[in-house]
């Protein structure tokens, strides 16, 4: 996939269906995934198996900002949040920016920042 827009839009998307065998693929060796609060990963099976303030969660992804320097594209996701609440109840229209570095066609990084903690959905750090 030579598009790195449409690649990190697809590898979300096997995210939030949980196919995580076929996302997995997108990642590079040594890949490193960091969500709010510090916790960072190096696996999606590891990201999933942490604890979760909520029962699921995907995303509006509204745009995508792509810029290349040298070996390192950067392609940023700018959206909402959407989803539900361990005890059942919706929650809608949380900010969200992830930010990932590819390199050679892989996912080598992404970083995670959204307003949860401010939902009070989790707790702030």
């Amino acid at each position: 996939m030579t598009d790195p827009a449409r690649l990190v839009d697809t590898y979300l998307q096997h995210c939030e269906d949980r196919e995580l065998d076929a996302a997995s693929r997108f990642l590079g060796p040594g890949a490193r995934l960091q969500f709010p609060g510090g916790a960072t990963y190096s696996s999606l099976q590891e990201m999933v198996g942490s604890p979760k303030a909520y029962t699921w969660v995907r995303k509006h992804r509204d745009r995508f900002v792509v810029s290349v320097e040298g070996d390192l594209t950067t392609v940023v996701s700018i959206g909402r949040l959407y989803g539900e609440r361990l005890d059942g109840t919706p929650f809608e229209d949380i900010r969200y920016v992830d930010v990932f570095g590819l390199r050679d066609g892989l996912i080598v990084e992404q970083l995670v920042w959204n307003d949860l903690p401010e939902s009070g959905l989790v707790p702030a750090s």
